[in-house]
């Protein structure tokens, strides 16, 4: 397939390796995998999952788990707050379904029992530290409400949290302080209220070697990779399973840049940075089966449809208008989120959900 515009390219062999290490560490921490699949959206890949034997998922909308569960994905949690707008789409989930919902709130728990209609399992949604959404670990009165919520067609499943501020993490010390933090937090809640406890991000299952305190294990990450988890040391720079091919549109030899097709709307606007160099991706050379494991040079800057990179003139001297050039992404999950599709290093298109 020749490629004509911004297109991500997907290693499927990297992809199976890196899936298949998480199901070794999960099944060596006796632990249930769940990965989430809002970083690859897409049917096919999450097929690579179900050869590897994984059976159950996590996504983070209602229409996420209508696109997986129309694809014969049976047993999905929505790692979301529970939406009560979103009620009707539920129950037609439930229906057919092993569906779980989290739940933070009082009205949330309310609305559920009065509205729900076939049997739904809920998470307690716990804060450790990120502090976007969840329940304090100390309101152990509200939890308690929460957990004597369950009714006929609501069932505690136990308590869910997501160590976000591990992407922060600039050393393992420092990700080893978050990780153990959070089982300080979520570990006597289990041994007081019961349920299971359902953890994940891709920083501390990448890193931490033992992970049998938790039941369930939850990263999305892990499956492509990219260079913000490399900065981490969640993975290696072969480990990095996705590549943005952009057309290079425009040279400009004086100021040792090429524009390329490949803007915020392609690559989004996360960024890598550290002593004055801000990247908003890697620029790297594209091969016939990918593209190589070493940096050029940094994309600098970006606006909607255009990206600025900059490159040593040796390099700059080497490329053309109309050459296509390889973009590692600082955040592989909102750049796949972008994609209207994916291409396989093999030349095959691969499909996603399509958003309403």
């Amino acid at each position: 397939m020749q490629i004509t515009k911004p297109t991500l390219l997907v290693d499927k062999g990297k992809c199976m390796v890196n899936i298949q290490k998480m199901v070794t560490k999960a099944k060596n921490s006796q632990a249930v995998l769940r990965p989430h699949f809002k970083t690859h959206h897409s049917a096919a890949i999450a097929d690579w999952y179900r050869s590897a034997g994984v059976e159950k998922c996590t996504v983070s909308s209602v229409s996420m788990a209508s696109y997986f569960a129309e694809h014969g994905w049976n047993d999905i949690t929505i790692a979301f707050p529970y939406n009560p707008l979103e009620i009707q789409e539920i129950n037609k989930l439930a229906s057919y379904n092993q569906l779980n919902v989290l739940i933070e709130s009082i009205e949330s728990l309310e609305h559920a029992k009065t509205h729900l209609t076939n049997s739904v399992g809920y998470f307690l949604k716990i804060d450790v530290g990120t502090h976007r959404t969840g329940l304090d670990h100390r309101s152990e009165d509200t939890i308690a409400k929460l957990i004597e919520g369950s009714s006929e067609h609501l069932e505690f499943k136990g308590f869910l949290a997501h160590a976000g501020h591990t992407y922060g993490s600039k050393n393992r010390e420092n990700l080893e302080y978050i990780f153990n933090g959070a089982k300080k937090i979520l570990l006597p809640l289990r041994e007081k209220f019961g349920g299971i406890i359902s953890f994940g991000d891709t920083p501390s299952c990448s890193i931490m070697d033992d992970l049998s305190d938790f039941d369930e294990l939850r990263p999305g990450n892990f499956v492509f990779y990219d260079w913000m988890q490399h900065e981490i040391g969640s993975c290696q720079f072969e480990e990095i399973a996705v590549c943005l091919a952009a057309p290079v549109v425009a040279l400009h030899p004086e100021r040792n840049e090429v524009v390329v097709y490949g803007g915020a709307v392609h690559l989004s606007k996360d960024r890598v940075g550290g002593n004055g160099e801000t990247s908003f991706g890697k620029v790297v050379s594209l091969t016939k089966s990918g593209w190589e494991n070493k940096v050029l040079g940094n994309v600098v800057r970006l606006s909607q449809e255009h990206g600025i990179i900059q490159l040593p003139k040796e390099k700059l001297s080497q490329i053309n208008v109309g050459d296509l050039i390889g973009i590692i992404p600082v955040h592989s999950c909102l750049a796949a989120d972008l994609q209207g599709h994916y291409l396989s290093t093999n030349g095959d298109r691969i499909d996603k959900i399509i958003k309403n």
